[in-house]
């Protein structure tokens, strides 16, 4: 299940470039959600028809804050992703996936006051010198990749509201995710229409509620529900595959060959997700839902 939901979300990046030929970026961030809920309605009614049964706790008005700031963190990370997509290389923005664990690990610090130990912080610095690297065209000159910044600005929301979705963690994730989705799908619809967005043609649109269903929704519920069987330590070390098979998967599509400063972040990442995902603290690896996109 932890393989699966890391290869489930890897195919973001690279198709989701492909599609932004086609659709507007803030309209495609909602279908991408609208796809994460469709995707959770379906599950749920083969739970049904089989009779499954599930004695997970529902939510209530006391987790309204968080699910509000959860669903609107929501609406805004896709839309700076997408927006950042459109310029940065897909492999980039694979690799950059990663940069959440910083994002997250420092307002948990900040404002939550988890413990983060020694491990996580080396994990952590070799997270930052590597997007730092991933996000500089030019390193003689430092310019740098507006779209890597954007994509960078993106995974701080999804860092943020990981913190927020980690107090309704206890509670149904096929709840959480249909929620996300739906919410947060018909939030950025809504945004991109009075942005004056508009489709040609519906076939984009169809494609791109199928690959939320896949990269938004399964993903997120086949994570939530390996963390059951395998724990969080082992759960997240099994999904840092993910930005790696999306950089590889990004090469074979777009048939693009990595320069040597791509190599050296692709090894940076590498340490520190081995740094990250095998760390024994407390803090982080144990959300139930980090990864309830």
């Amino acid at each position: 299940m932890a393989l699966l939901a890391a290869a489930c979300y890897a195919v973001n990046a690279p198709f989701s470039k492909i599609l932004l030929e086609h659709i507007p970026s803030t309209l495609m961030a909602g279908f991408l959600y609208i796809g994460a809920g469709a995707a959770m309605v379906v599950i749920s009614l083969l739970q049904n028809t089989a009779t499954i049964r599930t004695d997970e706790k529902k939510l209530g008005k006391a987790e309204l804050p968080y699910v509000i700031m959860m669903v609107a963190l929501d609406i805004a990370a896709p839309i700076f992703y997408l927006i950042g997509l459109k310029t940065a290389t897909a492999a980039n923005a694979s690799l950059l996936t990663n940069f959440e664990t910083v994002a997250t690990a420092m307002i948990a610090l900040m404002f939550f006051k988890e413990r983060i130990s020694l491990r996580l912080w080396a994990g952590i610095a070799f997270f930052t010198f590597s997007s730092i690297l991933l996000s500089v065209e030019d390193l003689s000159a430092l310019r740098f990749s507006m779209g890597s910044l954007f994509v960078v600005l993106a995974y701080c929301c999804w860092g943020i509201e990981n913190n927020f979705t980690r107090k309704l963690s206890s509670k149904d994730p096929s709840q959480i995710v249909l929620i996300k989705g739906f919410g947060s799908g018909i939030g950025s619809l809504m945004i991109g229409l009075v942005l004056g967005e508009r489709i040609g043609t519906m076939w984009p649109v169809f494609a791109t509620i199928a690959l939320g269903s896949v990269s938004f929704g399964l993903s997120s519920y086949l994570y939530v529900y390996a963390q059951r069987y395998l724990g969080a330590s082992r759960t997240s070390a099994y999904y840092s595959a993910a930005p790696f098979i999306g950089a590889v998967l990004s090469f074979v599509v777009f048939m693009e060959l990595p320069g040597l400063q791509y190599l050296v972040a692709f090894a940076m990442m590498i340490i520190g997700a081995f740094l990250s995902s095998s760390d024994k603290s407390l803090f982080c690896l144990d959300y139930k839902s980090s990864r309830v996109r």
